[in-house]
């Protein structure tokens, strides 16, 4: 009886051993995606990668394939997930903004652009100086491509 256990228990331990690395890109996988950076800007995800992709950013499957991108960082492989409030696209790093200059023609002296002014992907808290839009210090990282860090996270 106790044979038996050991073995059901080897075979438990060995099966989930497998799913988990079926969930992440081997070492394979990134060479043959990021040759030479071959992949440096975003692209919608490819179905081997979705696995990874729904690990990563805990997604169901039908979420990742609609709404998940990845690129290269050198030998990296990056995914990104579209939220409500997040994006794929590189970080804005104007700091003159059409949308927060009428947000604060239309509501001198306020003390903050919303992001539906602003956009999603400026890295700068913005406020109005009367009817002038002001960026204030920066609130996001920019990763060594140009996109926001907090966005994309490695898959490998």
């Amino acid at each position: 009886m106790r044979f038996d256990w050991t073995l059901k228990t080897l075979f438990m331990t060995l099966a989930m051993a497998l799913a988990f690395a079926a969930m992440m890109p081997s070492a394979q996988a990134a060479d043959a995606f990021c040759p030479n950076r071959a992949h440096a800007k975003p692209m919608k995800a490819p179905a081997e990668l979705l696995p990874a992709l729904t690990k990563a950013f805990q997604i169901d499957a039908a979420a990742a394939r609609d709404t998940t991108y990845v690129r290269c960082a050198g030998t990296k492989i990056m995914g990104c997930y579209i939220g409500a409030n997040l994006v794929c696209d590189k970080a804005d790093t104007r700091r003159v903004l059409p949308g927060a200059t009428a947000w604060c023609h239309d509501n001198p002296g306020s003390k903050i652009v919303p992001m539906v002014a602003t956009g999603h992907a400026t890295i700068y808290e913005w406020k109005c100086q009367g009817a002038r839009a002001v960026a204030g210090k920066a609130v996001m990282k920019i990763d060594g491509q140009g996109y926001l860090a907090a966005n994309w996270k490695q898959l490998q």
